[in-house]
């Protein structure tokens, strides 16, 4: 068995499964593929979604949210994690690819080390949207993968076909 480790940022549409899949058209044995998906930590997106709003000299000003309230929007961002793990995995199904995956809360590095060695991964992709800052840094998530895993490690760009990346044409295209 071929297998390999998806690190997704969020839910995969029927083109990025089909276009994973078509990376392994034509290797001898099946192929299988273990999508990890990370969750935020509710506490952190609010934060984040307050500062993106507000900006940053009105966050002091909002009234923090109860201990029941950040615990409900935690169970409510997992089960949206959930269900977007669920919807990518019968994406890659209808490949005709062996599959499964699970959501965590670790490290989005920490989990898809920890995947690919209990999978003993040939490689590992990771699908994400474009980040150009961290990229340039070289703090994304690719960058930090290929630093620690011992695999073949490729990054590619979600809801983008191949020749979209390639060309630039696509939604990635940005200019610094």
């Amino acid at each position: 068995m071929y297998h390999v480790v998806l690190l997704v940022e969020r839910e995969m549409t029927g083109l990025d499964a089909r276009q994973v899949a078509s990376l392994h058209e034509g290797i001898d044995d099946a192929v299988a593929y273990h999508v990890v998906l990370p969750v935020e930590e509710a506490a952190t997106r609010v934060e984040t979604s307050m500062g993106a709003l507000l900006g940053p000299e009105h966050i002091a000003d909002v009234a923090p949210l109860s201990a029941e309230d950040v615990e409900l929007l935690q169970r409510e961002v997992v089960a949206s994690a959930r269900k977007a793990l669920e919807s990518s995995l019968t994406q890659l199904r209808q490949t005709g690819r062996s599959v499964d995956g699970r959501v965590t809360g670790l490290d989005p590095i920490d989990a898809l080390a920890a995947m690919v060695a209990e999978h003993e991964a040939a490689e590992a992709i990771i699908l994400t949207a474009p980040h150009a800052v961290k990229e340039f840094f070289h703090v994304d998530w690719t960058s930090r993968a290929r630093r620690r895993l011992g695999v073949p490690t490729l990054h590619l760009l979600e809801h983008e076909t191949f020749d979209e990346q390639a060309s630039g044409a696509g939604e990635g295209n940005t200019i610094i």
